[in-house]
């Protein structure tokens, strides 16, 4: 692949980062019944960084879980993939719950949905909302998220590369060609 351009440095994602957490704050009144779920890679270490912020500006802790939705994919036929050995958990219930579902790029919405599958295999949250740091656009499913960080529109023979300090070892977000 080739890289055609840097969309975020580190500042712009921790910018992005504060800001989503102060919106999540204003759209449900407070962090009361409110969890987080990073959905497995990136969104994972996102959900933890709002986590973060969120507390610093309440005062108050908000739960965040790992969501792995691999057995939820409506493509796992065509794709290679290693099966958890446990079933589904999370370390709170979502019963009743503001679940926050934190991923990093939001493109056709097969990912979200395969995700909101999981947490309501779960339990009946209050209400499901969507986070993204990037939202690239190509919908395949009526998907839409409540907190977006930046929308970049692609074309279908571009890819969005997000690179995190946990898992990658730096910040930054790059448009690259496939």
């Amino acid at each position: 692949m080739k890289i055609k351009s840097r969309i975020l440095a580190e500042a712009d994602i921790t910018r992005i980062i504060r800001r989503i957490s102060h919106q999540i704050i204003e759209k449900n009144k407070g962090v009361d019944n409110l969890v987080l779920l990073g959905i497995r890679t990136r969104g994972w270490p996102l959900a933890r960084r709002i986590a973060q912020c969120i507390e610093s500006f309440e005062g108050q802790s908000v739960p965040v879980g790992e969501l792995d939705v691999t057995l939820y994919r409506d493509d796992i036929e065509h794709k290679p993939h290693q099966f958890a050995d446990q079933p589904l958990q999370l370390p709170f219930p979502v019963q009743g719950k503001v679940v926050v579902l934190v991923d990093d790029v939001l493109y056709t919405g097969r990912t979200v949905r395969a995700a909101m599958d999981a947490v309501i295999d779960l339990g009946r949250p209050r209400a499901i909302q969507l986070a993204v740091l990037v939202d690239r656009g190509h919908r395949e499913l009526p998907i839409r998220a409540d907190f977006v960080g930046k929308n970049v529109p692609t074309s279908t023979n571009e890819t969005i590369q997000v690179k995190l300090t946990e898992t990658d070892g730096s910040d930054e977000v790059l448009i690259a060609e496939k």
